[in-house]
């Protein structure tokens, strides 16, 4: 198998999401025993210890009202799995989907991605996107082998998405579909170059919604309110669609998770993948595609990571932000998040990254030992790329 391509640049392990605690907890297991990984082929650097997650810096700034002249299409409901037939899916999804290769320096990699516009506009993982940001340069390869430079229109490492474009017309563009609508047990179906091999499609169903996943590379850690599968994932698959019974886009594939102490360093799929979910890439994407930057939900707040309790605790407040706005103050521990229960630092991040900036929601606080609800209109940050 002279022909495939290197293999032995691969991501390191972002954060690992800390051990369980309660029943109740949604996120992985056994810290030390399953790491979280990037699945881009790609050499990237490591990802520093935190000793504070910061929840929005930029104060009072609510969101700004990006121009709005993008929406992309979407189709709402729920797929009806008996009807599924993968092998037409993947006919109909192939032309749709890419793969990137990445030049950077003497590092070299592959990611995927797939079309959201006619025009060239196609959406993929910030870290397969980022080794290239400063100097590098992303080819796509399309499903009949065409080559195109790409470019970078924006970056958001927050959500660990990027929009890059390239100069045609007259593409196939995926189908989005409605991840809010999505079901555990229903079918899935992961379409990219998993180490370097184009147009690969693998199937499964979806394991576990809403967990929490700290993933990234290059130094930029994302979280994300994930949407598991055990369809095989692999490094290469980074940036490509997850796909519904019905062929839509619901998320996009962006870590594993893989055990510890593997020989080598290298990570494999072993059933547990994550993926972006497509309500929440729609909006990032949108704005990079209209403006070349992206809003950041934000409450205006450093969370203690140290806390072993169960919540999340607010080391530091940001004067003027969200937070200080609702009366939160420090020591508060917010224990649920508009009616989602939270566990810790990581899942309280992952919960308000859910939403847009300007949304009002409520955030469960104990006190001293004293319970009570406030509401908080989120705040933004605003990333260019």
């Amino acid at each position: 198998m002279s022909e495939l391509p290197p293999t032995n640049f691969v991501a390191p392990p972002a954060l690992p999401t800390p051990a369980p605690r309660q029943p109740q907890r949604r996120g992985l297991g056994v810290l030390g025993t399953i790491i979280v990984s990037t699945v881009t082929a790609v050499i990237v650097g490591g990802v520093a210890g935190l000793g504070g997650y910061l929840v929005g810096s930029n104060g009072d700034q609510n969101a700004r009202g990006t121009s709005n002249v993008v929406e992309l299409p979407q189709v709402s409901g729920i797929a009806d799995a008996s009807t599924t037939d993968v092998a037409a899916i993947a006919e109909a999804v192939l032309p749709s989907v890419v793969s990137i290769l990445i030049e950077a320096g003497n590092n070299s990699g592959s990611g995927s991605g797939f079309i959201v516009q006619s025009d060239g506009y196609i959406l993929t993982n910030n870290h397969v996107a980022a080794p290239a940001a400063n100097g590098g340069e992303l080819t796509v390869v399309f499903e009949d082998g065409e080559k195109a430079v790409a470019k970078i229109v924006g970056r958001n490492t927050s959500y660990d998405l990027a929009v890059l474009k390239v100069d045609r017309t007259g593409l196939p563009a995926a189908v989005l579909g409605d991840s809010s609508a999505v079901r555990v047990g229903e079918v899935a179906i992961a379409i990219g170059a998993p180490l370097g091999l184009n147009g690969t499609v693998t199937s499964g169903i979806i394991s576990s919604l809403d967990r929490p996943v700290t993933a990234g590379g290059s130094g930029e850690l994302a979280f994300i309110n994930a949407i598991q599968t055990d369809a095989a994932i692999n490094p290469g698959n980074s940036g490509g669609p997850l796909l519904d019974a019905r062929g839509r886009v619901i998320g996009i594939n962006s870590a594993i998770a893989t055990l510890a102490g593997i020989v080598g360093g290298e990570t494999g799929s072993i059933g547990l993948g994550f993926a972006i979910p497509i309500n929440t890439a729609k909006r990032i994407s949108e704005e990079l595609i209209a403006t070349g930057e992206s809003q950041t939900p934000i409450i205006g707040v450093v969370l203690n990571t140290a806390y072993t309790g169960e919540g999340a605790e607010i080391r530091e407040i940001t004067p003027g932000g969200p937070a200080q706005k609702a009366g939160l103050r420090v020591g508060d521990v917010i224990t649920g998040f508009n009616g989602r229960q939270v566990a810790d630092s990581t899942e309280l991040v992952v919960a308000i990254r859910s939403y847009a900036p300007g949304e009002r929601i409520e955030i469960m606080v104990n006190r001293n030992g004293a319970a009570s609800m406030l509401p908080l209109t989120l705040g933004s940050s605003t990333t260019i790329g």
